[in-house]
């Protein structure tokens, strides 16, 4: 059983960065899929970017493109957040998955994950 754990969210001007940090516990996450979610009040939960390929190839939504940044470090998974626009505004969920892919975009479905953290509440506002 994989436990995941965020942290990172708050308030940030529009324009501003934010790093979120999720750490993992039960597993390694060296094998897994991984993933960043978002979800804003009455939406949907959407894959924001992922890394699901076993030669570490990043993905991402591309309204997110050239501004977010995943990373990962052993058993901890970074979402690096320059330029936030009042848009990204949502509690972001990390996850994880037991089967790797080539198909990149699978990693920004929900259903591709087995586990997931609780959220952190990211809000960009002036």
């Amino acid at each position: 059983q994989v436990q995941l754990v965020e942290s990172g969210g708050g308030l940030v001007q529009p324009g501003g960065s934010l790093r979120l940090s999720c750490v993992a516990s039960g597993a390694t996450l060296e094998f897994y899929s991984i993933g960043w979610f978002r979800q804003a009040p009455g939406k949907e939960r959407e894959g924001v970017s992922c890394i699901v390929s076993s030669d570490g190839t990043p993905y991402y939504l591309d309204s997110v493109k050239g501004r977010f940044t995943i990373s990962r470090d052993k058993n901890m998974v970074y979402l690096q957040m320059n330029n936030l626009e009042p848009e990204d505004t949502a509690v972001y969920y990390c996850a994880a998955g037991g089967t790797l892919t080539t198909n990149l975009p699978l990693g920004l479905m929900k259903g591709w994950y087995d586990y997931w953290g609780r959220g952190t509440q990211v809000t960009v506002s002036s």
